[in-house]
């Protein structure tokens, strides 16, 4: 009961400071201003509502293409047999990864080098 005693209290208040204040505006303003004020916030209001307009747009376009482009399939089983064509098998990656011992023991060396430099 208390709380609602308060909410109650807190609305008031707010009402009350809502009221003064429009008072102390048009007390203190130009005559006009309030206009202005409100005309600005509809011009902000319209350019929201064609944001989302086109927003909305652009998306419904944008599924529209997407379903020409690929009709009704899965997206995401194309991308894994793409991503399965390109990764090589496992027996060519462990292939790669293995060095054979006798290129780790001997320095390579350019057969057409002058000056005798060698890589280690």
């Amino acid at each position: 009961m208390r709380r609602l005693l308060w909410v109650g209290v807190g609305v008031a208040l707010t009402v009350l400071v809502i009221r003064k204040g429009r008072a102390l505006v048009d007390e203190h303003l130009p005559a006009g201003t309030t206009d202005a004020v409100e005309g600005a916030v509809r011009l902000t209001r319209v350019a929201r509502t064609t944001r989302e307009a086109f927003t909305a747009g652009m998306a419904e376009r944008e599924q529209q293409l997407r379903h020409d482009l690929y009709g009704d399939v899965d997206l995401d089983e194309l991308r894994e047999r793409r991503d399965a064509r390109r990764r090589p098998p496992a027996a060519d990656r462990r292939r790669s990864a293995a060095v054979p011992p006798a290129w780790a023991e001997h320095p390579v060396e350019d057969p057409d080098d002058d000056d005798g430099y060698t890589f280690f």
